[in-house]
């Protein structure tokens, strides 16, 4: 301030001083204008400080976004029209980047809400950010989509090259891929270039649509009649014949026609059996692709089915042996699960020995064991036959039999493997199966819990 005061009285009181000391002012008058010279030298510097550092806080709070706060009064009219201005001026830069900031919340909001998984990529193709319909598809967390999934999706050949399409065209393109892991997932994919680019920078949008559960719903429907019409064929040509006999030489014979009813009434049964079975398996493999939600308490579940199988056991003279320690399964789906034990336990003990023994166990692994991560483990042995390494990779193929003969004598519809296949790649699981010819064979089925 006392430089400024200084620059702007300086020349007067130079004159001044010249005038006195040449004597032709009057000493006092001289005196008398230095001091009215220097008090309104340093009154006007002072008001033009006040109103620089006004102007400079104007600034700031506009170079920040924020709207100006109340500024003093200048003591010029010139000086208050630049102060004015420049409030002006800050106030309208306060108010373009609040609309700017609402326009940046309510585009990530828009997005943000979308129910289809969508990606936001930069021009060199880095992913900015995901919805959350997207971090539930690729498993991230965050905002960001820079997740192992998302990378494949990325490099999968149709999405990269309709992404270079996109930006080289500036069109939107189609792309259809199918990604294999963790469950296959059949996807159809816009990529939609932004011009101009979003607040982030954003020059692409992916926009995916899962048509797993329509194209598994096609496929079903196609399996269906494929395996109803094939598997149905040969209880049904029985059922028709044993009426044929009943009809016909079989008329009147009441033995005969008790016997055959039996025979009817069982192929009826195991028609039922595969109907069931077919229309459960068709209901996993159209949500196979999405993991279930919740948790399950294998022990508990474990308990339960070996209670309801009791009389199972009790037919074939087998002892069922209990190793459950408290596991739980998460995420999972307990009727899913229950399913899994009950599969395992009606293959051990229909195609075990008869009078022999099955064990279930149910472990906790705390720690990494063989290639198995920690999690829990179930487990379901038996005492039979076993099966010949040959046949081992296809058990859980439909319909696949080691023997088809006694499979349809114990009442098996050969999908029971498939469907805990299916299950447990639901539950991001692993089923493994051990066997050699004459010691039995082992099921087991690791899950993500603790």
């Amino acid at each position: 301030m006392l430089r400024a005061a200084g620059l702007l009285g300086g020349v007067p009181v130079l004159v001044l001083l010249v005038l006195g000391l040449s004597g032709r002012a009057d000493g006092g008058a001289v005196l008398l204008g230095l001091l009215v010279t220097a008090i309104g030298a340093f009154l006007l510097g002072w008001s033009w400080v006040r109103t620089l550092a006004g102007l400079e806080a104007d600034l700031r709070a506009a170079a920040d976004g924020r709207a100006p706060g109340p500024t003093p009064r200048p003591l010029t009219r010139a000086a208050g029209r630049v102060t004015e201005l420049a409030a002006r001026l800050a106030r309208s830069l306060a108010e373009r980047e609040e609309m700017v900031g609402r326009l940046r919340r309510a585009d990530a909001a828009i997005i943000e809400a979308l129910p289809d998984p969508l990606i936001v990529l930069a021009a060199d193709r880095r992913p900015l950010r995901a919805n959350a319909a997207a971090r539930r598809f690729f498993g991230g967390e965050g905002p960001a989509a820079a997740t192992a999934d998302t990378a494949a999706f990325l490099r999968h050949p149709g999405i990269a090259g309709a992404v270079d399409r996109a930006l080289a065209e500036g069109v939107p393109q189609v792309a259809e891929a199918v990604l294999p892991v963790p469950v296959p997932r059949d996807l159809s994919t816009q990529v939609i270039p932004l011009d101009p680019p979003l607040s982030d920078g954003g020059r692409l949008l992916v926009v995916l649509a899962d048509r797993t559960q329509a194209r598994a719903a096609e496929r079903m429907r196609a399996d269906f009649v494929a395996n109803a019409s094939h598997e149905l064929r040969t209880p049904l040509a029985s059922i028709m014949g044993f009426v044929e006999t009943l009809r016909g030489p079989a008329e009147g014979d009441a033995e005969a026609g008790a016997r055959f009813l039996k025979i009817i009434a069982e192929q009826a049964e195991r028609m039922r059996r595969l109907i069931e079975d077919l229309l459960g398996l068709s209901r996993i493999e159209m949500t196979e692709h999405q993991a279930p939600t919740g948790s399950a308490r294998l022990d508990e579940l474990a308990r339960g089915e070996a209670e309801a199988m009791a009389p199972i056991f009790a037919a074939r003279g087998a002892r069922l042996a209990l190793e459950l320690e408290p596991a739980t399964a998460e995420p999972a789906d307990p009727g899913q699960l229950s399913q899994v034990l009950r599969n395992l336990m009606e293959n051990a003990v229909r195609y075990g020995r008869e009078g022999g023994q099955v064990v279930l166990s149910v472990r906790v692994l705390a720690a990494p064991e063989g290639a198995l991560p920690p999690g829990v483990l179930l487990r379901v042995a038996d005492d039979g036959p076993g099966i010949a390494r040959e046949h081992i990779p296809r058990l859980t193929e439909r319909f696949y039999r080691v023997d088809a003969g006694r499979s349809r004598g114990v009442g098996g519809t050969g999908l029971g493997l498939a469907i805990v296949k299916h299950i447990v790649s639901h539950h991001r699981g692993q089923l493994l199966i051990e066997s050699e010819p004459g010691r039995g064979t082992a099921m087991r089925v690791w899950l993500p819990g603790h």
